[in-house]
């Protein structure tokens, strides 16, 4: 089942490759369309924007599986074990509730977002805006399996702290380029 896991965490990283390098060659063909020949791809606007929704959302997911989403964990670290515990669990609780809102928004407006077709590319807008069933669904699991593993005492003490400090986050950076170069 972990490898399973793995594989399609692994095809969301690729996705989001191929959405940011997507990005890039319509925007910048569009510029050099734009500047240099005065003329451009409309189709190329809306599908940029639609690759920088969907890049957002699977790139939510894949910081989430990888406990990689900045926060501020001072206040944190100082609390004894129990502390941690309590806030862990308010915080996934907190997050499942809203991703159960998320599925519930996303299930509500889904007749109006398949009827809904976007002006230039005529792509039903359950295309773009249909990534919420995959995000709640997928971040629902992920804070159902922490809470899991909180209530049964096997989540390890290092896991305690689902996000990451952005000084550590630079730090370790550095380390890694120094250790490349």
């Amino acid at each position: 089942m972990q490898k399973l896991i793995d594989w399609y965490f692994r095809a969301l990283e690729l996705l989001i490759v191929v959405a940011m390098v997507a990005m890039v060659f319509m925007v910048f063909g569009n510029v050099v369309l734009r500047y240099g020949f005065n003329s451009g791809i409309d189709i190329s606007e809306e599908m940029s924007r639609y690759c920088f929704i969907w890049l957002t959302y699977i790139g939510a997911m894949v910081a989430m599986r990888d406990k990689a989403h900045v926060g501020v964990d001072i206040v944190i670290k100082a609390l004894p074990r129990l502390g941690k515990q309590v806030c862990l669990f308010l915080s996934e609780s907190l997050m499942l509730m809203i991703n159960v809102l998320f599925f519930i928004g996303t299930w509500k407006m889904h007749e109006l977002q398949v009827t809904n077709v976007s002006v230039v590319v005529g792509l039903s807008m359950i295309w773009i805006y249909g990534i919420g069933y995959v995000v709640s669904v997928v971040m629902a699991l992920i804070n159902l399996r922490v809470l899991y593993e909180l209530f049964t005492g096997t989540l390890p003490d290092a896991d305690l702290l689902q996000v990451e400090e952005a000084a550590d986050a630079i730090e370790a950076q550095a380390e890694l380029k120094s250790m490349k170069g």
